[in-house]
């Protein structure tokens, strides 16, 4: 009978320490909780922990809590200094830029002497090549601080064709090279950021127009998916070799075939990291001497938290 009330009581102890145990568990759950929802809101502060009340591991967690929000802090001031930096160099350099220009364009028309107005021509478009150049670094900086931010609206991508193409025809026939919008049967729908999806596309068409001889042709075509919709800027252009195809995307990476050719490798890396911002990609296909193929896939549905530009 001893026998069975001690096991009887043994028992009850087991189930006591298993259920203290239990609740001690939940309580140190429900306090981490607490301490990561209040890191999510912001508000988490180390010192509202008390150490002689809480176990090892929320004091770990607290710490860790901790040094994220003075990371997130310090990144933060990094770039309000970086936004400070870039908007200082914008404006200190678009009066000297723009001074070059107009002068460079009235010795360019008003000078007798040829070998003079040469010289103006140059200046001229070295002048338009430090702009693109540094309006170009500023819109990347940009970008790469998330200082600037896409907000993609439901548009129709016909439409946006039509724009680019309206504001890219001067360019595209000063070379004789036709420049020609495919919509679709149907309306295709997206959701983008309006303005920074039209200048990437500038960029595409820009390089297409560049890469192509005289009596080519570049072409946006639209097509539907069911979860992309897709803008093809298709060149009948120099094409790309196999090889270089990962490379074209980076920073300042420039052909070897194309050297000679105004640019500074910034038109691709820029477009892409545009496209990517809001929840879409680029893909490139091309074959040497016969063209190339940037296809734009935009989401054909609303995306929450997309990437910040």
């Amino acid at each position: 009978m001893e026998m069975i009330i001690f096991g009887t009581g043994m028992l009850v102890l087991a189930a006591g320490v298993c259920l203290y145990g239990r609740q001690k568990e939940r309580r140190l759950l429900e306090r981490l909780e607490s301490m990561l929802e209040k890191a999510r809101s912001g508000s988490f502060r180390q010192e509202e922990i008390d150490e002689t009340m809480v176990s090892s591991v929320e004091n770990s967690m607290a710490r860790f809590l901790e040094d994220s929000r003075l990371a997130e802090e310090n990144l933060n001031q990094r770039k309000e200094r970086v936004q400070t930096m870039i908007s200082d160099i914008s404006h200190q350099t678009a009066i000297p830029i723009s001074n070059i220009l107009v002068y460079s364009q009235l010795l360019e028309e008003d000078c007798t002497d040829p070998q003079m107005r040469e010289y103006g021509t140059v200046i001229r478009q070295q002048g338009e090549k430090l702009q693109f150049l540094l309006d170009s670094l500023v819109k990347i900086s940009r970008l790469e601080n998330g200082i600037i931010q896409t907000v993609p609206q439901k548009g129709e991508l016909g439409e946006l064709a039509c724009q680019v193409k309206s504001l890219m025809e001067q360019k595209a026939g000063e070379k004789q090279i036709s420049l020609e919008v495919k919509p679709g049967k149907e309306k295709v729908y997206a959701w983008f950021d309006r303005k920074w999806t039209r200048e990437a596309l500038m960029n595409l068409v820009d390089n297409a127009v560049k890469y192509t001889p005289a009596g080519g042709k570049v072409t946006l075509e639209v097509v539907s998916y069911s979860l992309f919709s897709r803008i093809d800027v298709r060149d009948t252009g120099i094409g790309i070799e196999e090889e270089e195809l990962p490379e074209i995307f980076q920073r300042f990476y420039r052909s070897r075939d194309v050297l000679s050719e105004e640019g500074v490798g910034l038109g691709l890396y820029l477009a892409r990291e545009i496209v990517r911002s809001q929840g879409g990609y680029i893909k490139v296909s091309s074959k040497k001497g016969e063209g190339s193929v940037f296809s734009v896939f935009l989401p054909s549905e609303k995306r929450e938290n997309v990437s910040r530009l």
